[in-house]
């Protein structure tokens, strides 16, 4: 799945820090063509522990995860939706993005400067999303004038969109975002085709000291900063990126000791990762033994031809059925044979939503 999340944030709050703490431990590093810049993508492993319990129960010679992409975006400072500083460049790539991770400062360090002079999570957080406001507003007033022009016209279309563009404007207006307002699913389908920046799902994520790693909910600054991303139904998250970077270029057993060594148990870039996929609405399906175990990423209300689709497009064009059981069933029985013998093995035509966790053998003919 070509999605993708931007990882955004005022100079020196540590976003650069993450994102190379997000290259050193993906599988590569690339450039992701835009129209005024080139930021680099990161593309990372999405941790499962699924994968490892599939492979042993239905062995494989080769174990291959699913991957997901974080996107650099170029920094922001007040103006930006004015064209200050790479605002232009910045508002630009957030367009590019499926979600929005939102790096906030939450650690003191004299020999790193604040942009605001001093440590102020709230004041960092709205000076951004303020940004965003102001670029969508613009860009909703462009479109207003014209569409209540043509919606007198009694055209359908252009009436449907001003009923959405009447409930967006006096919310930018007073400075919130779009991801607030309830949506029926027809006009979330208009809202998605304005490429509203505040319309983007957003993580909010705490760069905490490493101190604070195995308690971060003593920090003030994170306390702030979940506070802000409750009232906004958003997630927060609490990452030492300092320490992330550090962790990427350790193997695996080395990790393990030096975040058992720092009373967590696991990595905070993994609670990351999880989070901006399932952020997206993404989930994973299986396919497993003989030449490989493999997870893919596919979206969740997809149905099993399009996901099918996902591995080959002639496994979607020449569908006749898939053969299903869930990770749960194999887990708990043991076996395939297993499966088979409780009933749990499923026969599943073309209307089938495909399911979180669900190891798939798929029937074509082409």
């Amino acid at each position: 799945m070509a999605l993708t999340a931007g990882i955004v944030g005022l100079p020196n709050v540590g976003k650069s820090t993450l994102f190379n703490a997000i290259t050193k431990a993906g599988a590569e590093m690339a450039n992701y063509p835009f129209a005024t810049i080139d930021p680099n993508v990161g593309m990372v492993e999405v941790p499962d522990h699924r994968l490892a319990r599939i492979d042993a129960l239905i062995p494989a010679k080769k174990i291959i995860p699913t991957t997901f992409e974080f996107t650099d975006i170029a920094g922001i400072v007040k103006g930006a939706s004015k064209g200050e500083g790479l605002g232009n460049k910045f508002l630009e790539n957030i367009r590019q993005v499926d979600a929005i991770v939102h790096v906030v400062r939450a650690f003191d360090d004299d020999n790193i400067t604040s942009v605001s002079g001093k440590v102020d999570p709230l004041d960092d957080i709205e000076t951004i999303n303020l940004e965003l406001s102001l670029a969508d507003l613009e860009s909703v007033n462009k479109r207003y004038a014209r569409v209540e022009k043509v919606a007198r016209t009694k055209d359908k279309e252009a009436m449907a969109e001003f009923e959405v563009l009447k409930k967006i404007k006096p919310v930018l207006d007073e400075g919130g975002n779009v991801r607030s307002i309830d949506f029926s699913e027809d006009e979330q389908k208009i809202v998605k085709g304005l490429f509203l920046l505040t319309a983007k799902p957003v993580i909010y994520v705490a760069n905490i000291a490493e101190e604070d790693m195995a308690e971060p909910e003593k920090s003030e600054y994170y306390q702030i900063i979940q506070d802000f991303a409750a009232k906004e139904n958003a997630e927060s998250i609490a990452i030492s990126a300092r320490t992330e970077e550090e962790i990427a270029e350790l193997d695996d057993e080395d990790k393990k000791d030096f975040l058992e060594a720092e009373g967590v148990s696991e990595s905070g870039l993994d609670r990351l990762i999880r989070a901006s996929y399932h952020l997206l609405g993404l989930a994973t399906f299986f396919t497993a033994g003989g030449k490989e175990t493999r997870a893919w990423t596919f979206k969740q209300g997809m149905k099993a031809p399009q996901v099918a689709g996902i591995i080959h497009s002639d496994f979607e064009r020449g569908f006749i059925r898939a053969e299903v059981m869930s990770f749960a069933d194999l887990d708990a029985l043991g076996s395939q044979q297993a499966i088979k013998e409780a009933g749990k093995l499923r026969v599943e035509g073309k209307d089938y939503l495909v399911q979180d966790g669900d190891i798939i053998e798929f029937r074509f003919n082409v």
